[in-house]
């Protein structure tokens, strides 16, 4: 199967990145007028970046998108921080989810296998897969979300970052299709699933 990608798809992806992050520069301004003082923004941009657990798996995203390629490579992306933030909603308001840190964790483990063996299910299965794993992101940054930061500000702080890592990803997707990124995708899968499996064991 082949895996063009079609250009205004790569287009639309960097303008929304874009936006996000012209709009997160602009977010200190406004937080001075609800009393957070540029908290929450930042809080929320770092957070993603706060654990191996969260990187791993947003790079992971885009690079099985591009891997997949065509529609997937918006879609899966866009389901990912979508799921991502009604996680994080749910956990605002309150909601006592178990197994939250399992779902993180396995969510690395799982993407590796899935690089690793190439898988190439439709772009709606791999979305829906995504989803889940998104989900269980989302509540894991709105359950560490700082005291003094408010929601929306802090939301767009890590809406901006996990968009940054999947956009890493798929750029390393795509170069990954060359004769040599063929040859080490196998082996830089197989460091995902390590890192999943030892971020399983030390829960």
């Amino acid at each position: 199967m082949g895996t063009r990608i079609r250009p205004h798809a790569l287009l639309a992806l960097f303008a929304s990145v874009a936006f996000l992050l012209l709009f997160v520069a602009a977010a200190p301004a406004s937080a001075h007028l609800v009393g957070v003082h540029g908290k929450g923004w930042r809080a929320g941009l770092e957070h993603p970046f706060s654990g191996t657990d969260h990187i791993v798996a947003m790079v992971a995203v885009g690079v099985w998108a591009a891997q997949i390629g065509r529609k997937a490579i918006w879609v899966m992306p866009t389901v990912f921080l979508l799921t991502m933030v009604g996680g994080a909603l749910v956990s605002f308001a309150g909601f006592a989810l178990p197994g939250i840190e399992d779902g993180v964790a396995l969510s690395v483990a799982v993407l590796g296998v899935l690089l690793a063996v190439a898988a190439r299910p439709r772009p709606s299965t791999a979305a829906l897969l995504v989803s889940c794993f998104g989900f269980f992101h989302g509540y894991s940054h709105g359950a560490q979300m700082p005291d003094s930061a408010t929601p929306i500000l802090y939301g767009l702080g890590f809406i901006a970052a996990t968009a940054l890592l999947q956009l890493l990803g798929i750029g390393l997707g795509l170069g990954a299709q060359s004769g040599v990124g063929r040859a080490t995708m196998p082996i830089a899968a197989a460091v995902i699933v390590g890192i999943g499996i030892t971020l399983v064991l030390t829960l």
